[in-house]
């Protein structure tokens, strides 16, 4: 079976997919001086003692679009979802050698949008850092998918996501639910220039960092839907294939 085939089952079946040798080390670097030369003072950028964050990356440093979709990430893309999509949400995660924070099993079960409207099928609502996020109806999160791309090499020691395996073919799994005497945890580690493929639905975590090594991630959510009642998208980005 060829890997690309490889890669497309192992999205759909099990939730997440991992491919290394996406990127060069040179591409990582020039990856990582644009993200150094940005502006931080915009309200997209937060930054502490435990996480420096880029939301709307693709906003903030427009010319990251042509680094990160490289000749690799875009015949994967292709291959394996179609040249359908389009990025709808972008990321930027470093989480500092010395963090301490962790993440607890969830879902992704939130989109980006503009503005607040009201739509039958949409809802919860909330709001964070300026930014609408909607719940939308299932059938959107199971056709969407996300890439992590992974800018240093990511363990268990230093915060590389925990899965449950098939848990994304569950619909709504609250983490509260878990059955671990059914479930198992699987690690994901990733090496630098490698790639995470992974379902929304899929249930995720991240732990502390022990190893004094940092995690930095780029965190890129894709769709092909078009949203209904003037409902836009906070982030549009053609692939450019």
């Amino acid at each position: 079976m060829d890997t690309d085939q490889t890669i497309k089952d192992e999205v759909a079946s099990i939730g997440f997919a991992i491919r290394e040798d996406i990127y060069t080390n040179e591409e990582i670097d020039k990856l990582l001086q644009a993200i150094a030369e940005a502006d931080s003072s915009s309200l997209t950028f937060r930054k502490t003692n435990d996480l420096f964050a880029i939301r709307q990356f693709f906003k903030e440093i427009p010319h990251a679009v042509e680094l990160v979709f490289n000749d690799r990430l875009r015949h994967l893309i292709a291959a394996c979802f179609g040249k359908d999509y389009f990025v709808v949400k972008s990321i930027y995660f470093d989480k500092p050698e010395l963090s301490n924070w962790f993440v607890a099993y969830h879902q992704d079960l939130t989109i980006s949008v503009k503005e607040k409207i009201d739509t039958t099928g949409y809802g919860p609502w909330t709001i964070k850092q300026n930014q609408f996020a909607v719940q939308p109806p299932l059938e959107i999160l199971q056709d969407n998918f996300t890439v992590r791309i992974h800018l240093d090499n990511t363990d268990d020691k230093n915060g590389a996501l925990k899965i449950i395996p098939q848990s994304h073919l569950k619909n709504i799994y609250r983490p509260e639910t878990i059955d671990w005497t059914v479930e198992k945890e699987e690690i994901c580690p990733v090496k630098k220039g490698g790639i995470m493929f992974m379902k929304p639905l899929l249930l995720h975590a991240s732990g502390r960092t022990t190893n004094n090594e940092k995690r930095r991630v780029l965190h890129i959510e894709f769709s092909r839907n078009i949203l209904p009642n003037h409902l836009m998208w906070s982030e549009y980005q053609s692939i450019p294939y």
